[in-house]
């Protein structure tokens, strides 16, 4: 029979279940992978910032990526690590430290979305209307839209988290690796009826429009290339949209087989599994991908890394 506690202010979570001989080989492999996406992200970000060249709108928006990134896998991950080295009993951690976990992840997914959206449009303008594009793509409609990504994020996130935490909670153990709005509202013994329907909302508008937005963006982009006899500029396209298209259909694809786990609670040593490479893939191959297919990035760090020739003295 299960025990009910009240609006406990502490929340268990239930981690990954592993045995004790791959404690330390997972815990190292996750460690290393942590480092490897905080140094790379970060490396990519102030590139960004320092190279006046790169100061364009593909990279400014890359550079969002690359914040989003270091935020959402930060929030995550070191707590992880810390969790694996207790017992399941002492994974605790508070409900209001669990909510802005929450509401952080959320963020993250959700701004990867809006981000790659608007990497689509900023192609789309790139290509098809390239005479018109430094009038289009502005700094401030670039600010527009960087505003808009990150804000109908949190407008979104925070309905989502407040529906949550307005339900009282009788339970206190969250079955996941990190907090979610799912994993918060099962807390509760009340009608989730309300933050169903707004879930579910939430995420089809999101996953529609994200759909919806690359389907349109790329299907005029390539009809442009297919009528085309400009080889070069069809070059170029293939180049920077494979990397775009590529970085989006990873994302959605761990994003989507995360959520239909959720589905079924049979599967929820899958799930943990999942949403942990949710985290982890799309944000360790983001700098890999754009930074092998960017001649500007490659020639900043061939600048900084090329051996220096030493003179000898007479």
């Amino acid at each position: 029979m299960e025990n009910y506690t009240y609006n406990s202010i502490i929340i268990q979570l239930e981690g990954l279940n592993v045995s004790k001989g791959f404690v330390n080989l997972l815990f190292l492999l996750l460690f290393f992978s942590y480092l490897f996406i905080i140094v790379a992200n970060f490396a990519i970000a102030v590139l960004v910032f320092l190279d006046k060249n790169l100061h364009q709108p593909m990279y400014l928006l890359f550079w969002n990526l690359s914040i989003n990134d270091i935020l959402g896998n930060s929030i995550i991950l070191p707590r992880l690590l810390i969790d694996m080295l207790h017992p399941p009993s002492e994974r605790l951690i508070s409900y209001y430290e669990c909510v802005i976990q929450a509401f952080t992840i959320h963020m993250y997914g959700t701004t990867v979305h809006t981000v790659l959206m608007i990497m689509a449009f900023d192609r789309y303008v790139a290509i098809c209307d390239p005479l018109r594009y430094t009038a289009i793509m502005t700094n401030k409609m670039l600010v527009k839209l960087t505003v808009s990504a990150w804000g109908v994020a949190f407008v979104l996130v925070g309905i989502l988290l407040g529906l949550t935490i307005r339900l009282n909670r009788c339970r206190t153990m969250i079955r996941g690796l990190y907090c979610s709005n799912a994993g918060l509202f099962k807390l509760s013994c009340e009608s989730v009826f309300i933050n169903n329907v707004y879930g579910l909302t939430f995420t089809i508008v999101m996953f529609t429009g994200s759909i919806g937005s690359m389907v349109l963006t790329y299907t005029k982009i390539t009809l442009v290339c297919l009528t085309g006899k400009n080889k070069s500029l069809n070059s170029k396209a293939l180049k920077t949209c494979s990397t775009h298209l590529v970085v989006y259909l990873i994302m959605l694809l761990s994003g989507m087989f995360m959520i239909i786990l959720h589905r079924f609670p049979q599967y929820a040593e899958y799930r943990k599994i999942s949403s942990l490479l949710f985290q982890i893939i799309p944000s360790g191959l983001n700098p890999i991908i754009y930074g092998a297919q960017s001649k500007e990035i490659r020639k900043f760090l061939s600048k900084w890394f090329k051996p220096q020739k030493v003179f000898p003295t007479l």
